[in-house]
């Protein structure tokens, strides 16, 4: 039976707190036009995380690291959710879709069945900071036509926490809260929190998600009693359980990403995101025969 949405996260904290499985640090890099990143799911250390194919973490001070940007390149068979910390994004695709990402801000795109686009920076002083995440779509949607969401700044709702910090409800629900993405089969989960030194988070995350964390500030334990210490920048993968409960070290911030798994074969060759080599193949040929 498939969670329900008033299943998935809410103010209800019972059952069996999940357990940290492994700590992963990401890998330095670079994609687009040179921009430089740390790459976090899809490494050799952490291919994926079913449902999720791949997190980067972008951010510098240093125009040199980031200017160049993502010039167009094509997608297929998945969903990119990129989510701006700092600066602003400029994208275009063949579709005549276009927007600008601000601070706050959340693009989703849904590739589907073939998309070519662009994400250029529009500063050249000033910081750029952010995340994309990689969201595969199953078999029975990968061909489905392109989508957007620009969601803006103050469309994500935040809920203050009583011992001290907030949580942006990206998508999924928090304390009665209801994210504004998308709704899709694998009911993902994306919160950002922000928590103050001793302060603490909970939430329930229905048992059938696969789920984990990303912290990139500060220091938090996962878990009742001792817990388990991760310090920023780290990706704990987290066991199965009922809900997760995270205390702050320090000040601290921190992803928290969930979803059902898709459990069907991936087929992955660079922007392109299927279920067989066969299906590779035909994305490559469509794109090279301009059927995007």
């Amino acid at each position: 039976m498939a969670a329900t949405d008033s299943e998935l996260l809410g103010s209800a904290v019972t059952g069996t707190s999940r357990a940290v499985v492994r700590t992963v640090v990401g890998m330095p890099t670079s994609d687009g036009a040179g921009v430089k990143l740390t790459r976090v799911i899809g490494t050799q250390a952490l291919s994926y995380l079913d449902p999720f194919l791949m997190l980067d973490e972008f951010g510098s001070d240093d125009p040199a690291a980031y200017i160049a940007g993502f010039p167009s390149h094509p997608h297929r068979g998945f969903e990119t959710i990129t989510y701006m910390l700092d600066g602003r994004m400029r994208h275009r695709d063949n579709h005549g879709n276009e927007g600008l990402l601000t601070a706050g801000a959340v693009q989703w795109m849904t590739a589907g069945r073939g998309i070519v686009h662009s994400e250029m920076p529009e500063q050249e002083q000033g910081r750029m900071r952010g995340f994309q995440l990689w969201l595969n779509l199953p078999s029975g949607e990968k061909m489905r036509p392109v989508e957007y969401q620009d969601i803006e700044p103050h469309k994500v709702p935040v809920v203050e926490l009583p011992q001290g910090g907030q949580v942006k409800v990206i998508a999924g629900h928090f304390d009665g809260v209801r994210g504004p993405a998308p709704e899709r089969t694998t009911q993902p989960v994306y919160l950002d929190v922000r928590l103050t030194a001793g302060s603490q988070f909970q939430s329930a995350i229905h048992i059938a998600k696969s789920a984990f964390l990303y912290v990139y500030e500060g220091e938090v334990s996962v878990g009742p009693g001792s817990g388990h210490a991760v310090t920023a920048p780290k990706l704990a993968e987290l066991a199965a359980g009922d809900y997760v409960q995270v205390t702050a070290m320090k000040d601290a911030r921190f992803l928290v990403i969930a979803g059902i798994p898709v459990r069907e074969p991936v087929a992955r060759y660079g922007p392109f995101v299927m279920n067989t080599s066969e299906q590779i193949h035909q994305a490559i040929a469509d794109f090279q025969q301009g059927k995007f």
